[in-house]
């Protein structure tokens, strides 16, 4: 896997995507740093080589059209303090005006262009747009693994435009590697953690990694379709009752494979989907009319750490519980804390997709897991074992 460590960047322009798609409040000011700062390591090596850096990268959703709103030029301060470098910005990513400030960008500088969604070309993969974006550096560098599932112009097509001056940056790269060590050099027990509210939007990665783990815990919403496929009762819990068939063939598969699946003994319920509702401990199978799932249960919860903390490899994917509200983010904290521990006992510990990621966030544990992903469908695209356009597009000719 060929990296920015391939290459010394000594009097060269490094054309990086990078994905600075970050939230804004009413006021343009950037909400969320993150996705700049896990940028910065890449951008900062170029820089110390002695190159020049051009950045490109996507805001919202203009579809094609040039709406002030998500201009990149609202975060080039926030760039600039970030990276501790005072970045230029460049209104506009084709065109005269940014060949000539690409010609005059100087060692040491960083240049920023317009967003590349401005133009209806860049989602549509255009070449000929990709080739006027490859004017613009020397070696191409993908740093953006959150739109590296999108075969878009600046992330997979630009690409062919460089032959062998291409590589990945320091995050993609940190990305691939985290999501082999799970899918493929993982050391057993490996165990996956998959929340969220559907069987249906999890089974293809269900399906692609059963073959590559040793333990299933199931948490969240998916809980109550396989808890009525085999008779129970889920009472007004969230549920996919067409998705029951499904759900015993996921358990038939796991089976005939060896995995053992871990489903909540009990829950929390509550009387209405509310932080003020009154709740009750109930057993998962048995959940009263009126009455809906939201959280694991305690008895759920220590079957859950005596699995997590025998685990040596972790994928968490999918809060075990409704963590937006305080009284049923217990669940998702217990898990987070088991997963913690595991990693700090010598565990690789990987956790993805937007809700997981939010829940480890808020509760602090981004410090204490191995790997936090940056890329929520990239992500999930890689688990269901899919190659991504942008990722493929570097190993290409390598």
């Amino acid at each position: 896997m060929k990296t920015i460590d391939n290459f010394d960047f000594k009097d060269k322009k490094a054309l990086i995507r990078v994905d600075f798609n970050v939230p804004l409040d009413e006021d343009f000011h950037v909400t969320d740093t993150n996705r700049i700062e896990a940028a910065k390591p890449t951008i900062i090596k170029i820089l110390e080589d002695g190159g020049s850096a051009v950045l490109m990268s996507h805001l919202g959703r203009p579809k094609g059209t040039k709406n002030p709103d998500m201009s990149l030029s609202h975060i080039c301060d926030t760039i600039s303090e970030v990276l501790g470098v005072k970045v230029k910005f460049v209104p506009d990513c084709i065109g005269p005006e940014v060949a000539s400030a690409v010609s005059a960008l100087k060692t040491g500088e960083v240049l920023l262009l317009e967003n590349l969604r401005f133009y209806k070309e860049e989602e549509a993969g255009d070449r000929g747009f990709a080739e006027q974006l490859s004017r613009w550096g020397d070696i191409y560098v993908n740093d953006a693994f959150g739109t590296a599932h999108r075969p878009h112009a600046s992330t997979t097509v630009v690409a062919s435009f460089f032959g062998k001056n291409k590589c990945f940056g320091y995050l993609m790269a940190g990305e691939i590697k985290a999501i082999e060590a799970v899918m493929k050099t993982g050391e057993k027990p490996v165990t996956a953690i998959l929340g969220g509210a559907k069987v249906s939007s999890k089974i293809t990665i269900i399906e692609n990694i059963l073959d590559k783990i040793n333990h299933l815990i199931i948490g969240g919403g998916m809980t109550y379709t396989f808890v009525l496929a085999q008779g129970g009762k889920v009472g007004d819990s969230i549920c996919e009752p067409d998705k029951t068939d499904l759900a015993l063939s996921i358990l038939e598969k796991a089976r005939q494979k060896g995995v053992k699946v871990h489903l909540p003994v009990d829950v929390v319920a509550a009387d209405h989907f509310s932080n003020t509702a009154k709740t009750r401990v109930m057993p998962a199978a048995a959940i009263e009319e009126g009455w809906q799932g939201l959280d694991a249960g305690p008895k759920t919860l220590e079957e859950f750490r005596e699995v997590i903390l025998q685990s040596k490899t972790i994928l968490w994917n999918g809060p075990v519980g409704v963590f937006e509200m305080e009284k049923f983010a217990a669940g998702t904290i217990a898990v987070g804390n088991y997963v913690a521990e595991a990693t700090k006992d010598g565990a690789f510990s990987l956790v993805g997709g937007g809700d997981s990621v939010a829940a480890v966030k808020q509760f602090g544990f981004q410090d204490q897991v191995s790997y936090v992903s940056t890329g929520g469908g990239a992500m999930l695209e890689s688990l269901e074992g899919k190659t991504l356009p942008g990722i493929a597009a570097i190993l290409e000719n390598d």
